[in-house]
């Protein structure tokens, strides 16, 4: 990898962490609905004239139906449950929680589209698994002002991106990823709208929850999936995924550097055992196993 994609996937890493802090910021005076609707359709604005100017436009309409399903399991629901978690849990541990979706993701390909998994990935999926329900138990509770609504709602999040990218590879392979994120985007704005209307806020949230609404979009959402294209047409695929495991470190980070969250010895251990059962279910690290003479 050049140092100049590594930058990207760096910088990719730090924006999709911030989205975590900016739902935080923003989801207590909007609420779920209006933020997350606010968040797409600003996304989709920027989206949209690029899918058009490059051509993409077709693809769009002749697999809207998948992508409009895409845009529902991928955007709008997973959207709604990290915005909901926000008001409650710390964008850190939120992010610690999505970095379980490619774990949620191997394990649906296995049962649904019969993916092969040999040992090491089989380990990984066990490992990540393992390290997901130790930190829901550590930090979930369901007592009056607990916050485990929130880590369920997380981890329905993140189980919807799992199932989501098993849909686009079953019914989307070979349609240009641009018509995917774009058309999903307007998918999503369309499913919202009308919800985001009956629950937009009585009392007109401030400057400080407008900038993060709108940051979370326009950044967080629309560039994001540019540069993220930019990444997997310089890098591959492979590579690019290797940002999922940089975005839950810079939502502590940004957590606890603007909003002052406390980085608990729980969320570190757990995310780290989360982060290395994804790596091995995922393929992206093969131990070497060596014979025995």
């Amino acid at each position: 990898m050049k140092p100049a994609d590594l930058t990207e996937l760096v910088a990719l890493a730090a924006v999709w962490g911030g989205s975590f802090l900016f739902m935080r910021m923003g989801a207590g005076e909007f609420g779920p609905f209006a933020l997350v609707a606010l968040r797409v359709g600003g996304a989709a604005l920027l989206l949209m004239p690029w899918l058009v100017a490059s051509g993409g436009w077709p693809d769009l309409k002749r697999h809207w139906r998948p992508i409009f399903v895409v845009g529902v399991t991928n955007s709008a629901l997973p959207f709604l449950g990290f915005a909901y978690a926000a008001m409650s849990i710390t964008a850190g541990l939120s992010a610690v929680f999505n970095a379980a979706a490619p774990l949620f993701g191997a394990a649906i390909g296995w049962l649904w589209l019969k993916d092969r998994l040999n040992a090491p990935r089989l380990a990984g999926l066990a490992i990540g698994f393992g390290g997901v329900l130790w930190l829901a138990g550590d930090k979930a509770s369901f007592k009056p002002g607990g916050s485990g609504w929130a880590v369920v709602a997380c981890l329905a999040a993140s189980l919807l991106y799992g199932v989501s990218a098993n849909l686009a590879k079953r019914y989307l392979a070979g349609v240009k990823p641009l018509a995917v994120a774009a058309g999903s985007q307007l998918s999503a704005t369309l499913v919202l709208a009308i919800p985001a209307a009956l629950a937009w806020p009585e009392v007109l949230p401030s400057q400080r929850a407008w900038t993060a609404a709108l940051l979370l979009a326009f950044v967080c959402t629309g560039l994001a999936y540019v540069m993220f294209f930019r990444l997997i047409a310089h890098v591959g695929p492979s590579n690019a995924i290797a940002v999922t495991f940089l975005v839950p470190v810079f939502a502590i980070v940004w957590g606890s550097l603007m909003l002052g969250e406390v980085i608990t010895p729980a969320m570190v251990t757990g995310c780290a055992v989360i982060l290395t059962g994804t790596a091995l279910a995922t393929g992206l690290v093969k131990p070497r196993l060596q014979a025995r003479a």
